[in-house]
């Protein structure tokens, strides 16, 4: 009986240390699919960054090429005017919602007004 309990106790001590080892093989290998999607994941920012810097710089230099004289509260003032206009905003309501009036606005989107008047021409005369 004695002989059986000792076997006993030394299988369950044997199982416990094989079960501690797998436990720590498991949590190494999820630590390193953790980190290679960490990795992946700061390419894809750097990735980003370097887009967004590229796109500021074209930015930059099409405002010096063009010689167009704009501060920065103007070029943000009409980044938030076109974006609006792009998401299906009227342009009453963006007049009201950036308090000027309707001619300015409009006389801000001409460019694009016009943009997209020609492009619907193009498709309606095909």
């Amino acid at each position: 009986m004695v002989w059986t309990l000792t076997c006993l106790f030394l299988i369950s001590a044997l199982l416990l240390i094989i079960s501690f080892s797998k436990s720590i093989q498991s949590t190494k290998a999820e630590q390193k699919r953790i980190d290679m999607v960490h990795i992946e994941v700061m390419k894809e920012i750097n990735s980003m960054q370097d887009s967004v810097r590229n796109i500021e710089l074209d930015l930059e230099v099409m405002i010096k090429e063009t010689g167009i004289q704009l501060s920065l509260n103007e070029v943000i003032f009409m980044r938030e005017v076109l974006d609006l206009y792009r998401r299906n905003y009227s342009i009453e309501s963006i007049a009201t919602k950036k308090e000027v009036t309707e001619s300015e606005i409009t006389q801000m989107l001409a460019p694009y007004l016009t943009s997209k008047d020609e492009r619907g021409k193009g498709a309606d005369e095909i």
